[in-house]
């Protein structure tokens, strides 16, 4: 075969545009600057990182391929051919007469190979299960390659070293089919044909559990029962499921070395709560294949392995909490004992250990503290996950009466050799949750603020203070004072003791040390005070979980609207003339002329409840009123939906975790202070949200570990400006608002500043607030709707420039804002999309002319 002249590679090189080679492989490439983005075909791609750079023709992955080069390299890596095989496939597409004529004159014309040159990731002669196992092979070694399913493992909080290799998670990246040869082939058909039988692939051939991680379920034997995948990308198309099987009924149980290796089993709803709370350290831990799916695989290995306490785990919703009591239920009729494990309401294991760090502190007091059902009662076992109170002897002092005195347990020996009947007439100690009404009952418990708390046991009582801190902190590092006798802060007597120390009431040690001291200070056995302090931290670990709890509920942060105030609110926006109405609202409220720019503002502020809300920069020279009209318009906003900042710095705004920007105005009195953040609020006003990985110190482990922050939208971003040039990518993106710098309209505000200070003027600061409160009422009643322009098809716009394109956009949002203001106004309308229903409002003539006439004039 002849050699590609040079010539001929540079003209491939120069000639060949990428554009077309990224629409061929479905990629959608938006303006960028000079560049070109899109979502790189060669990863599993969710935020933009493929670069496209036509004047020089070339292509660049900044994410996971971190790979690029020419239209040759594009096809080489699109294709998994050579280098002369993609030049003789671009030659072929692109310019078919130098194929006929030059290259293609030594040998027959290029063809397209249909033999795939990557290794196979199965052997073609195994049996069916072979197949699988390295078919889970392959997606684990896919899972350690790629830095966005780790990542989506990480965000899940599943990043124990070994969960990965334990359970052999892998990731389907789509890669699956590429490896193997195509149809057309006879190797091809039948490998194909057989994973499309075991489920691996569908009938398109594509691979069923795409963009998702794997799970495999494994018998004893390490042969692939069931294989589970989860999307690691939540944005998909409405109606994809997150979670999948591959076909056909559940088989097998998810670590069922588990049931072999313990009497006490936590049981899960699903999959990733399982895997986290192994994660978290707690071993003894399988999952059912959601509310409905405990199988009679699991019944079987139940009966087989005998655990004899399960700890049902299944998420705090109602289908969790009717599962959870149904299969209670066919559980106790196994003779298997049940607790259940509340979390707070509507949330899972998984939710929760990310939540309430260190995980396994948090999901440690709700094992602990879990609710006990029924079943069997028996004794307590090592290592088991609700540990029985451990029984106290009678006291030695005769102040300690014989009823405060759990009774002993029958050893689980003695329970299955059959007991002598003396020996078995004695109760066995109840389990934990089943003994909470009686030990409270020996407790009472007065709690003195939200610091301190009592506990009292006959003559016996403990004063532990330093709640407020350690109930939210996830520890229990207090200071407890324990005392036998009279006032607990009476000074010492010959028949009192008392003993007081500070430490950390889950570290058995120090408990330990506690113990030993206060018994002897307070002349009892250590027993005795071990069994009271059992108790206590029970009680604290129900305290704990509700400050938790009590921390996870959202806060109101919207006051209450009175039945009058809703009623002079929706007054307000039903009026005909409402634009009218808000111009003459503003200038009661001290704010003269700049008709224009108050609407418009006003209208932009509303805008924060579309999904794409407008952007304002309102800029004059210094001491015009800028900030004045700025704030004159923040000031008809509820305080719950705007944020004010003098300035910002460079990363200011993707650390503000936990703080919700959604729907809300973020007004920055500078431009100038929001120059290092520019990049930031770019990002946020084009995308709706912001993210950023971040190094920092954990403060269970206090190793370095890498967290994401992301800072959700959308948002409505209110600037102000000095400057004669700003920065054009912002400006791109914002309306732009003049202050009016006329002699007129300083007469104006002069005279309004004079007569501020007569009677009429402190008459009417107590007019402008009950306008104020009239429209933050009013507001707080807007919804965001969709909004429909039945008229935008006849609506015409300036197409001379460029940035037109993006104040085109501006103006059709004017115009939604217009017709969302005026909601109340217009029937709300419903459509059903994809199985959910969107309402939305449809914008008349006269909205669209109140935006025309805006528009001309700023």
């Amino acid at each position: 075969m002849s050699r590609i002249p040079d010539d001929l590679l540079e003209r491939i090189k120069a000639e060949v545009p990428l554009e077309r080679l990224a629409e061929r492989r479905g990629v959608a490439l938006k303006p960028h600057g000079a560049d070109l983005l899109g979502l790189c075909p060669f990863h599993d791609d969710h935020v933009p990182s493929l670069v496209v750079t036509p004047g020089k023709n070339l292509w660049h992955c900044l994410g996971a391929c971190q790979t690029g080069g020419t239209p040759i390299d594009w096809v080489m890596k699109a294709e998994g051919i050579s280098f002369r095989h993609a030049v003789e496939v671009l030659l072929a597409d692109f310019f078919p007469l130098e194929a006929r004529r030059g290259v293609a004159a030594a040998g027959p014309s290029p063809k397209r190979s249909t033999v795939r040159t990557l290794a196979l990731p199965v052997e073609l002669d195994a049996d069916d299960e072979e197949i699988k196992r390295q078919v889970v092979a392959y997606y684990h070694q896919t899972l350690m390659e790629s830095p966005d399913a780790l990542g989506y493992l990480k965000k899940r909080g599943l990043e124990s070293p070994d969960v990965a290799s334990h359970f052999q998670l892998g990731y389907a990246n789509r890669t699956l089919g590429l490896r193997l040869p195509l149809m057309n082939r006879r190797t091809g058909f039948e490998v194909r044909t057989r994973l499309q039988k075991l489920g691996i692939l569908r009938e398109t051939g594509h691979e069923h559990l795409a963009g998702s991680v794997t799970v495999p379920i494994l018998g004893e034997g390490g042969e692939v029962l069931g294989l589970y995948g989860r999307k690691i990308r939540d944005d998909l198309r409405p109606g994809t499921p997150l979670h999948l099987y591959l076909p056909g009924p559940h088989r097998g149980v998810f670590n069922v070395e588990a049931l072999k290796a313990a009497k006490e089993v936590i049981l899960c709803e699903a999959l990733i709560d399982a895997l986290t709370f192994w994660c978290a350290g707690y071993r003894n831990v399988t999952a059912s294949y959601g509310v409905e799916g405990f199988t009679h695989d699991h019944l079987a290995a139940f009966k087989a392995y005998g655990p004899e306490h399960v700890l049902i785990a299944y998420d705090r919703d109602d289908a969790g909490d009717g599962a959870a009591a149904s299969l209670s239920k066919r559980l106790i009729a196994e003779e298997i004992a049940c607790s259940r494990i509340l979390f707070p309401k509507g949330m899972d294991a998984n939710d929760y250990a990310l939540k309430v760090q260190p995980a396994s502190k948090s999901l440690g007091v709700l094992i602990r503290s879990a609710e006990w059902i029924g079943g069997p009662r028996r004794a307590p076992r090592a290592g088991a996950a609700v540990p029985a109170p451990t029984p106290a002897p009678a006291p030695a002092s005769a102040h300690a009466p014989e009823a405060t005195t759990p009774p002993a347990p029958i050893s689980t020996k003695a329970a299955k050799e059959g007991a002598s009947e003396t020996a078995a007439s004695v109760s066995e100690p109840e389990p934990v949750a089943a003994k909470e009404e009686k030990v409270l009952g020996l407790m009472p418990v007065e709690v003195e603020g939200d610091d301190e708390a009592l506990f009292r046991f006959d003559d016996r009582s403990y004063r532990v203070k330093g709640l407020k801190k350690a109930l939210r902190s996830g520890s229990l590092h207090v200071t407890v004072k324990a005392q036998r006798e009279g006032d607990l802060f009476a000074p010492p007597s010959p028949i009192a003791g008392w003993f007081l120390d500070r430490f950390d009431f889950i570290s058995s040690r120090q408990r330990a040390f506690f113990e030993k001291q206060a018994a002897h200070e307070m002349g009892v056995r250590p027993e005795v005070v071990k069994w009271d302090l059992g108790q206590v931290l029970r009680k604290l670990e129900e305290l704990q979980r509700q400050a938790l709890e009590d921390a996870l509920r959202p806060k109101a942060t919207v006051p209450s609207m009175t039945p009058q105030a809703q009623a002079e609110a929706l007054e307000l926006l039903k009026d005909p003339g409402l634009a009218g109405r808000i111009l003459r609202d503003f200038e009661t409220c001290g704010v003269v002329g700049e008709e224009t720019n108050k609407l418009l503002g006003y209208l932009a502020a509303v805008s924060r409840k579309l999904d794409r809300p407008l952007a304002v920069i309102v800029r004059s020279s210094s001491a015009a009123g800028k900030t004045a009209l700025m704030d004159a318009i923040l000031a008809f906003l509820p305080k719950e939906d705007r944020e004010k900042y003098s300035a910002l710095s460079e990363h200011s705004l993707f650390y503000f975790e936990g703080k919700d920007f959604k729907h809300k105005v973020l007004a920055i009195v500078e431009e100038e202070g929001a120059q290092r953040a520019s990049y930031a609020l770019k990002l946020l006003q084009s995308e709706g949200e912001i993210t950023i990985a971040s190094t920092g110190k954990d403060p269970g482990t206090g190793r370095l570990v890498t967290k994401e922050y992301r800072v959700e939208g959308p948002v409505m971003i209110f600037l102000t400006s000095t400057a004669v040039e700003i920065d054009e990518e912002l400006l791109n993106r914002a309306v732009v608002l003049t202050v009016d710098e006329g002699r007129d309209q300083t007469r104006k505000i002069h005279r309004l500043q004079r007569e501020s200070q007569t009677l009429e003027g402190l008459w009417s600061s107590e007019e402008r607030e009950e306008i104020y409160r009239r429209h933050h009422d009013a507001q707080r009643l807007l919804r965001p709707l969709h909004v429909v322009n039945p008229f935008v098809r006849e609506l015409t716009f300036l197409d001379d420039r460029t940035r037109t394109r993006r104040d085109h956009t501006k103006y059709l949002r004017l115009i939604e804002s217009i017709a969302l203001l005026h909601q109340y106004q217009r029937e709300v309308k419903s459509i059903q999309v994809d199985g959910e229903v969107v309402e939305y409002v449809e914008a008349t003539l006269d909205d669209v002319a109140l935006g025309n006439r805006l528009a001309s004039e700023v």
